[in-house]
This record gives C-alpha cells, sequence and structure tokens, in this order.
C-alpha cells in the first residue's frame, strides 16, 4: 500500500538492517538472517503486512522478553514420516524453516513428511516455507493458527486466528504455483497497514461485538485485542455468501495446529496470562511434503500442473477484463519490481526504523528520510 508519501529503500540494504537489528536482540547471526529473509520475502512479493513493518514488533517481543532471541527447536516425537516439534517460544521463522526442512527430507527418504509444531510464534507468510518444498521439487502444504481474530458464523467474538493456508506445487513455469491466503477476509496485519496509513477498513471485512460494520483501523485494532471486534471468514457474515466455509477452513487450520501436537488453541493464544499480562503466543504449525517422484516422474507432473494453469489463463475473460491470474503470478511479478525499484517505507513505518536505528547504534544506516 504505498503512498506518495513512502521512500523506496533497496531490499538489500533493509534485508541487512534487519539482520542487524535481530543480531542486536539477541538472535544469532545465522538466525537473524533467516528471520529477515522470510520478512523481506514477503516486501518483495507485495505482502506489505508481513514484511519490514512488522520488525518493530518482533524487537518489542524479544525485548519484553515474549519472544526467546535463541531458538531451540525440540523434537520430542519422531517416526520415519512425522515429528513432532517444540519450539520453546522461540523464532517463528527459524522453526518454521527446521521444520519444513525436516518434512523434506522425510518426505525425499520415505515419500511424505509431516511435522506438527507447538510454542512457537508468528513466522510470516506461510508460503515462504510452501515454497521450501517446491525448490526441492515436492509439493508443500502449510498452515499455522494465530491470534484470536476471527468470529465464527453467527457469532461475534474472535476466537479463531486468520489462520493462513499455503499450498505450493512445482510447474514447468518459471513460476511456481502457490496459493497462500489467510482465511479470513482480510488479515490483522492489513488493519495494521491501514492504521499505519490512516486509511479505513472497507465495509463488510470486520463487524463490531453487535454484529454491525467497522470501519476504523484503529478502533479495529484495539477491539480485537478487547474482544469486541472480529475479522470476517472468507465469504463474510452470515451463511449468504458462504462465510461457512470461510470459517469451517479456519477450524481445520486450528485442528492441524494444535490438535496433532497438545498444542494451545482458540482464546488461549491470546498472549495474555490469567493476570492480564503479555505471555508467549505458543501459536501451533503445521508443514507437509509430499515427493512427487513417489507418484509419477516429476517432469510429467510439472507439465499437467502447467497445462492446467495455462488452461484457468487462457479461458475466457469477463468484459472489459485484460487477464485471468493465477496464484503466484502477480507476486511472482512484483518480486521483480521492487527488487529494481526499491521496498516502499510509508511515514509511519518510516518512524520505526529511525527507532531501531537509533535503538541499536546502527548509524552506518542513512535513510533518506
Amino acid at each position: 500500500m504505498a503512498t506518495e508519501d513512502a521512500v523506496l529503500l533497496p531490499a538489500e540494504q533493509l534485508h541487512q538492517f534487519m539482520t542487524d537489528v535481530f543480531c542486536f536482540a539477541g538472535v544469532p547471526a545465522g538466525d537473524a538472517k533467516i528471520v529477515a529473509d522470510v520478512l523481506i520475502a514477503s516486501d518483495l512479493r507485495g505482502i506489505e503486512s508481513h514484511g519490514v513493518q512488522r520488525l518493530r514488533m518482533y524487537y518489542d517481543r524479544i525485548k519484553a522478553g515474549i519472544l526467546q532471541p535463541v531458538t531451540r527447536p525440540e523434537t520430542v516425537k519422531e517416526s520415519p514420516t512425522t515429528a513432532v516439534i517444540d519450539g520453546h517460544d522461540g523464532m517463528g521463522h527459524v522453526i518454521g524453516v527446521h521444520s519444513m526442512n525436516l518434512a523434506v527430507q522425510k518426505a525425499r527418504d520415505f515419500g511424505m513428511g509431516a511435522v506438527a509444531v507447538r510454542n512457537s510464534s508468528h513466522f510470516g507468510i506461510a508460503g515462504y516455507y510452501a515454497l521450501m518444498a517446491v525448490r526441492a521439487g515436492m509439493i508443500g502444504l502449510v498452515v499455522t493458527n494465530t491470534r484470536p481474530s476471527i468470529a465464527p458464523t453467527f457469532g461475534v467474538q474472535p476466537l479463531l486466528g486468520t489462520n493462513p493456508i499455503a499450498f505450493g506445487a512445482p510447474t514447468d513455469e518459471d513460476c511456481p504455483y502457490l496459493f497462500d491466503a489467510a482465511t479470513s477476509i482480510i488479515q490483522r496485519g492489513k488493519v495494521e497497514v491501514l492504521a499505519r496509513a490512516k486509511k479505513p477498513a472497507s465495509p463488510g471485512w470486520v463487524i463490531n461485538q453487535v454484529g454491525q460494520p467497522a470501519t476504523d483501523a484503529d478502533e479495529i485494532l484495539k477491539g480485537l485485542n478487547k474482544d469486541t471486534h472480529s475479522l470476517l471468514p472468507i465469504g463474510g457474515y452470515g451463511e449468504q455468501f458462504g462465510g461457512h466455509k470461510g470459517y469451517g477452513l479456519s477450524t481445520v487450520v486450528e485442528i492441524l495446529s494444535a490438535s496433532l501436537q497438545m498444542g494451545l488453541f482458540l482464546h488461549n493464544l491470546m498472549g495474555i496470562d490469567e493476570n492480564g499480562k503479555a505471555r508467549p503466543h505458543r501459536i501451533g504449525h503445521f508443514f507437509m511434503a509430499v515427493n512427487i517422484e513417489n507418484f509419477l516422474p516429476l517432469a510429467e507432473f510439472r507439465k499437467t500442473t502447467g497445462e492446467i494453469l495455462r488452461e484457468l489463463r487462457s479461458s475466457r475473460k469477463a468484459p472489459g477484463e485484460k487477464r485471468i491470474y493465477t496464484a503466484n503470478e502477480k507476486e511472482y511479478e512484483n518480486e521483480f519490481r521492487v527488487r529494481r525499484e526499491g521496498v516502499p517505507i510509508i511515514a509511519d513505518l518510516q518512524k520505526d526504523l529511525i527507532y531501531l536505528r537509533n535503538e541499536a547504534g546502527l548509524f552506518q544506516y542513512q535513510f533518506p528520510f
């Protein structure tokens, strides 16, 4: 959501700055690079809600003791094709890379690999990890529960998270297939971006505690933390346009992210203890990798998948529409543009970067704002 007051920063500079900030916060250098990789991948793909705009949030959580800067994922149960990981409140991005690497290795050895994670934290965009499987020539599936923000259909209390689903598959095209989306119409991070830009949410995205539309982004963010506002699931309010389907998908994610690993769920993910004090969110994830070669030659899979996508894109277009997209095309194209032009940093986010630069003493970064 770049605006006229946005300043463009080179992606490489921003990546190094984030790495240095995490190192200052106590994150080991290798892990700091992983976290920065996930964040910059989001900005490159045009998903501003999960990129550098989240840097201050992670820094503040580490400083407050909510996030452990040194991540120590522990395997608590394992079989040839499965594993349960305890993240011990470490950096979710590091836990995510560790877990998908493990799932891919199991799939390489035994055809499929599935890893369930408990006691983790926000891990950025789920698609980052699905693409790890795709680069290994596999299908990747990743889901995670998150802080409560979605009300069940016909309800007004936020209980389910935005609970994204990411599915990636290799094709015979340069751009792999990647579906990566929240099970809500709008995710919390997008509301944060709107609040930074002083813009309203659209009617139909959020409801208040009496089921009426809410549009003030600042009030929505406050309300999500007070159980007075709820994001709506895909399909919107009620059942007329399929809101119960989005609600059902979100529940599927909650089950995969909690039930397999004896993890926390629903309201217990608020990140607040019985005394009202902030504590680790203890989020759960689920990673799956499927070795395509155990079904058929990878080249055949790539060809069929590519043909599916090309047939979809070449179908009849609605009047006035120039192009039909398949998932990941826009993000794939956006990455080339952002690498060339830079990452847009709006005025409110500029303040965060200056604050973090000064906090960490990283005065070698002379930002043009």
